[in-house]
This record gives structure tokens, sequence and C-alpha cells, in this order.
């Protein structure tokens, strides 16, 4: 039997973790980041980009409104430094990278 006061404590817990739950696409679009970019890029809200010149994923939408990243991301993103690879996405794939840099806002 669960102590009454104990109980407040685990509904909290329960709702809070039901809050930080990612969406399917957010949680596809964390595993684009950390596969292809968190070489370079840090792709979450705290530790430092592995490569300085490469931004943290936390802040590009300080830079850009994430809803315009999508264009680039299907025409292809190209840098004129090169250490980052030339890539195109899919619909799909832009819409999860998408959907996970809007939880990093």
């Amino acid at each position: 039997m669960l102590s009454p006061v104990l109980y407040p404590t685990l509904v909290t817990l329960m709702l809070t973790t039901q809050a930080l739950a990612i969406s399917p696409a957010e949680q596809r679009g964390k595993t684009f980041a950390l596969t292809n970019c968190a070489r370079c890029h840090s792709i979450d809200r705290v530790t430092p980009s592995p490569l300085k010149i490469a931004p943290p994923f936390r802040t590009l939408h300080l830079r850009y409104p994430v809803e315009t990243l999508g264009e680039a991301l299907a025409e292809g993103i190209v840098t004129g430094h090169p250490t980052m690879p030339a890539f195109q996405l899919d619909p799909d794939q832009i819409n999860d990278l998408l959907s996970y840099l809007k939880t990093l806002e």
C-alpha cells in the first residue's frame, strides 16, 4: 500500500514524465542529429559543441527562425568550411529535425 505522503509525489512524477516525453517526430529528429550532426555540433541544451566553430543547435533559433531552415535542408546545406559535409534531407527528415530543433528553443 502506498503511503499517503508519497502519493502526491508519485502523481507529480508521473505527470512530469508525460509532459517531458517527446513526440515520435522529435525523437526521430534527435536520432538524426545524434547520428549525423553531434560529431561537431552540440545537439542538446547544455554541452558545448565538440567543434568550436559549429554552433550548438540550441542557439540556431537565435540566428534563424527554425521554420525557415526547412528549405535550406531540402536544397542541401553547403558551407564554406571543409569539416561540414554537404547533405540534403527528404521531407520527412526535415520535419523530424525541425520538430527536434523546436524542442531546444
